[in-house]
């Protein structure tokens, strides 16, 4: 449950302190200190008392100091938690010495940062290529379709860039499912000219839910001419998390499962029990493996 969602207030303490004691979230501190105030208003008006400073930090009890609140930086400490009368005057100089002094006094908090969700990348081309008649982007929509059989959540999406040398690329990336805009973020990145991929990420991750296909589009202008995919695979597996592809309608540049655009899905997901990704990236389906790149990417590829 999202930490700044409505219902968030109304889990209850135990459940609260098993969320605070996760490695792997992946929020700001700050953040978890501004949930943790408004859960302990709300509770504080299901007891039917004052929501004051003291009766909140009573309320919270030891989930207040499983917020590592010294991982904060001294603007989010120094401009919000030191001002709000939840800490001690004794804490409140602890911390400031923590961030200041070269001497630094034991504290009652975690000055550890949270180690957060890894970020892995699913790459769906087993190669890539470039001709001299190659594939073009002029502002057209290069669009796939997946499914994934665990929970994860994208964050954004690897791209190729110019094989013609050095360009900027303006460029919008969209995630819908069934027709809905989920997440869309128009921003511009550097092609180096070489066979790299650039990754480009969307503002806040996007959950994706296992067994329903979700639409991942982006749109380029820039350099005509780029790297594209080839023997793309209708299914890669991806540590814990088994992807699976298959063509967009809304692709009106060629782009598809055999080859084209939008290489790698950036996501966090589900790691084995010892807190590692897994395995890397395990092609197990390719459409195939001795076709042409001509062939492999169709007829309506983005080319002249």
């Amino acid at each position: 449950m999202a930490i700044k969602s409505e219902g968030f207030v109304d889990i209850d303490l135990k459940t609260f302190e098993s969320i605070l004691s996760r490695e792997t979230l992946n929020c700001k501190e700050i953040n978890l200190f501004e949930a943790a105030l408004n859960w302990a208003q709300s509770a504080c008006c299901k007891m039917d008392i004052d929501p004051t400073p003291q009766n909140r930090r009573n309320v919270l009890g030891q989930a207040l100091t499983m917020i590592r609140i010294p991982t904060m930086t001294l603007e989010e400490f120094a401009n919000g938690v030191a001002q709000l009368g939840i800490l001690t005057p004794q804490e409140t100089i602890d911390i400031f010495l923590h961030f200041t002094a070269k001497n630094k006094p034991n504290l009652s908090f975690s000055s550890k940062p949270r180690t957060g969700l890894k970020t892995q990348v699913c790459h769906r081309f087993q190669s890539c290529a470039y001709r001299s008649n190659q594939w073009r982007y002029r502002g057209r929509c290069d669009s796939i379709q997946f499914s994934v059989d665990k929970r994860i959540f994208i964050i954004g999406f690897g791209l190729y860039g110019s094989s013609t040398g050095a360009a900027d690329y303006n460029v919008k990336i969209e995630l819908k499912r069934l027709g809905r805009i989920l997440a869309e973020n128009s921003t511009k990145f550097f092609s180096d000219g070489s066979s790299n991929t650039f990754h480009v990420f969307f503002e806040n991750p996007i959950q994706i839910e296992p067994d329903s296909y979700y639409t991942a589009s982006v749109i380029l202008d820039g350099s005509e001419l780029s790297f594209f995919g080839q023997e793309g695979m209708t299914e890669v597996c991806m540590g814990n998390v088994t992807f699976q592809f298959q063509c967009s309608s809304e692709s009106t540049n060629g782009t598809g499962v055999q080859g084209g655009q939008i290489p790698e899905l950036i996501f966090y997901g589900p790691m084995n029990s010892q807190g590692q990704i897994g395995a890397a990236a395990v092609s197990t389906t390719s459409l195939s493996n001795n076709n042409t790149p001509s062939t492999i990417i169709g007829n309506n590829n983005g080319e002249d």
